[in-house]
């Protein structure tokens, strides 16, 4: 059976094909972090009984009540709307229920949500669930053509299923390079709501950087590692102080490696 696709184009012109995630595997995603949020409010409400339930507690109950209901209400709200913002924001457009459903959320144009197209998207998303149980975000993803809810209308962000690659990859010069040097994601000691201070100009650089790399002379390569360096590190907070070109080479690969997952795309 033929899969129904979209076509993205990107900002490079790049034409892409995505298979857009209908409503049963963006339903079936919602369920298990719905499943998630219900177990984290359930704790807050037992925690807030065995407040209530303490007898030291009965002198000025009813303020002590109000205010810790109050307290808890807001607290349960920005749990349930934070979790989807900051999932989908930190963690490449996937909640927990997206990323075991194998999809994602992303802008219109191929690339990674912006934080402010996350916001919007999960603003509206008390829109989308009304009158109750996302109602109309459902029926929307039914009617739209490209599967979206009101919330991905108005911010302009797409919901995919992920792109398998078939068969063996051909390793690229730059993956071997770090390969021989055993260098590992996990290597990099930058916490990743700093690298999302970087934006598209940033990753055009460290791609370009990485893809050449191998093609350039030593005299050049330094001089580009140590260039580099000196307009990235600063921005992520890391220290140059010492550092031979061989390590500023490491850092700025590691950094491509972190980076490649929300910006690269899949051609």
């Amino acid at each position: 059976m033929h899969e129904e696709q979209v076509d993205i184009r990107t900002p490079e012109y790049v034409s892409l094909k995505f298979q857009p995630a209908g409503l049963g595997s963006r339903a079936a995603a919602l369920m298990i972090d719905q499943i998630i949020l219900t177990i984290i409010n359930i704790s807050i409400v037992v925690f807030l009984f065995f407040v209530l339930a303490d007898d030291n507690l009965k002198l000025n109950m009813f303020d002590f009540n109000s205010v810790l209901l109050g307290f808890v209400l807001i607290t349960i709200f920005v749990i349930n709307w934070g979790y989807f913002f900051a999932l989908e924001y930190f963690w490449g457009g996937k909640t927990v229920g997206k990323r075991m459903l194998g999809i994602r959320v992303m802008q219109e144009n191929g690339h990674s949500v912006t934080l402010l197209s996350c916001f919007i998207r999960n603003l509206m998303r008390i829109i989308d669930m009304l009158p109750v149980s996302y109602f109309l975000g459902m029926i929307m993803i039914f009617l739209h053509s490209k599967h979206k809810r009101l919330g991905d209308i108005v911010a302009g962000t797409i919901v995919v299923h992920e792109r398998r690659v078939k068969g063996k990859k051909k390793e690229k010069a730059i993956e071997k390079e770090i390969r021989e040097r055993g260098l590992r994601q996990e290597d990099l000691s930058v916490e990743e709501w700093t690298l999302k201070q970087l934006d598209t100009k940033e990753w055009n650089l460290v791609r370009t950087y990485a893809n050449r790399f191998r093609q350039l002379p030593l005299s050049e390569r330094n001089h580009l590692s140590k260039k580099l360096a000196d307009i990235l590190f600063p921005k992520l907070g890391i220290d140059m102080d010492g550092k031979t070109y061989e390590e500023l080479e490491n850092t700025l690969f590691l950094l491509y490696l972190a980076m490649r997952e929300d910006w690269e795309i899949e051609l």
